[in-house]
């Protein structure tokens, strides 16, 4: 079972799926640094209005890393899948965002 099979849903259970056991909290974080030059192109951004389109892409790889590392954590404890997940963000620095990625570890099966 590769870390692309971990089912990881918001909601308490998996449509089509029973959970036969639960292994507990599993949470992965990561934190990135804004570069000079993506804060000067958005600080530009900002003055003229519109997207910040340097930002957006942080922070979609932010997030990105860290569901790959929850799927991968979940695995390691044993479950296939991840229910109730939340995410939550802030900025830990100046100029560094973290995301944080929690949930149940479960294991599923189909019904």
């Amino acid at each position: 079972m590769s870390i692309d099979d971990v089912i990881v849903v918001t909601t308490d259970n998996v449509p089509g799926y029973r959970v036969v056991r639960v292994i507990g909290l599993v949470s992965a974080s990561s934190a990135r640094a804004r570069g000079l030059g993506r804060d000067i192109t958005a600080g530009i951004r900002n003055i003229l209005g519109g997207s910040v389109v340097e930002y957006k892409e942080l922070l979609e790889a932010t997030r990105d890393e860290a569901l790959r590392e929850l799927r991968e954590k979940a695995k390691k404890m044993g479950a296939n899948a991840v229910v109730g997940v939340r995410l939550t963000t802030s900025m830990i620095a100046q100029g560094v965002a973290e995301v944080v990625w929690y949930g149940t570890a479960v294991v599923v099966e189909p019904v």
